[in-house]
């Protein structure tokens, strides 16, 4: 199983930066590559995909703890889990830090494909603080 972690280094506050990230309404602003729409259906909230699936997704975040899980599926029964953390660093500064795992299926290629992907949405998320480049 591949496994691919990035981390942005962010010149905001922790509590900023959880509050945005953590607000699944603000995921089509940064996860341009993965989510082309967000709707509710049934109270449940799914993505379209740029790739035109339709995907179950959900948060689940703490921020005592700074983390934001992040399930995408199918189905409710088959959503996969990208854990992502925003932790303090000094100077009001944070980085937040984003593992992704190979799924099951999954070929190396696609698996590297969406690892680029990632690295271009954490740039969005970049950009959106201020900061310059990725880590």
């Amino acid at each position: 199983m591949l496994t691919n972690t990035v981390v942005a280094i962010l010149p905001t506050s922790k509590d900023k930066v959880f509050s945005y990230l953590s607000d699944i309404n603000n995921l089509p602003q940064w996860a341009t590559e993965f989510c082309q729409s967000l709707h509710v259906e049934r109270g449940k909230y799914k993505v379209h995909t740029c790739t035109g699936q339709d995907l179950f997704f959900k948060i689940d975040a703490n921020l005592a703890t700074g983390t934001i899980d992040m399930y995408a599926g199918p189905t409710e029964e088959q959503m996969g889990l990208f854990p992502t953390r925003v932790i303090p660093l000094p100077n009001g500064h944070s980085a937040y830090i984003f593992t992704m795992f190979q799924g099951p299926g999954m070929s190396q290629e696609s698996f590297e494909k969406q690892a680029e992907s990632l690295r271009r949405e954490l740039d969005n998320i970049q950009k959106h603080f201020g900061a310059s480049a990725a880590a």
